[in-house]
């Protein structure tokens, strides 16, 4: 009886090590399961990020343009990609659709003489960025430049030419107007 009540005092000692440690277990297995849903939670948000991020736009003029009398908005009419549609055909204006920091080139080109030079300025929300600037007495000449700027959600971003100036283009594209999102903040 005595060799009864010791192994059963053994077993009641064992299931209560195994009861605590059970019970350790299962807090290790609510942690982990609260991480992988926070894991699995911030992978979503990243994928979605990914996804509503892609912003990349290229256009051409298609056609000489001005001179004109005062700041010209050009509007750039063939579309080479508007991914994510920030870019509108109608206006020439890229309207940022997040904060982020995103990257503009302009091209420009000039069919040289001495009263003909292109002066193209970028703008953002109507202040001025950037230019190209080219002159020469004959033959074509082009002019570019790039910029990276940290836009807000809703800054527009535009090229206007200068007054008594104008751009040279045709269906060879060579005068364009680019810009895609570096990385959303």
């Amino acid at each position: 009886m005595k060799i009864m009540e010791t192994r059963l005092g053994s077993m009641e000692k064992e299931m209560e090590r195994l009861r605590t440690e059970n019970a350790a277990q299962g807090k290790e297995l609510d942690t982990l399961r609260e991480t992988t849903n926070d894991i699995k939670t911030k992978m979503d948000d990243l994928l979605k990020q990914n996804e509503v991020s892609k912003v990349a736009f290229s256009v051409s003029l298609s056609s000489s343009n001005g001179p004109h009398s005062s700041l010209h908005t050009l509007i750039y009419k063939h579309i080479f990609l508007n991914t994510g549609d920030a870019y509108d055909a109608n206006t020439g204006i890229f309207t940022a659709p997040m904060k982020g920091v995103y990257v503009f080139r302009l091209f420009s080109k000039a069919h040289g003489s001495s009263d003909k030079a292109v002066v193209a300025g970028l703008f953002k929300n109507g202040q001025h960025e950037i230019s190209t600037y080219a002159r020469q007495n004959s033959g074509f000449i082009g002019s570019s430049n790039g910029v990276s700027l940290l836009l807000e959600k809703g800054d527009t971003i535009y090229v206007n030419l200068y007054p008594g100036y104008w751009i040279f283009d045709n269906e060879h594209h060579h005068s364009t107007f680019s810009g895609h999102l570096l990385f959303p903040m």
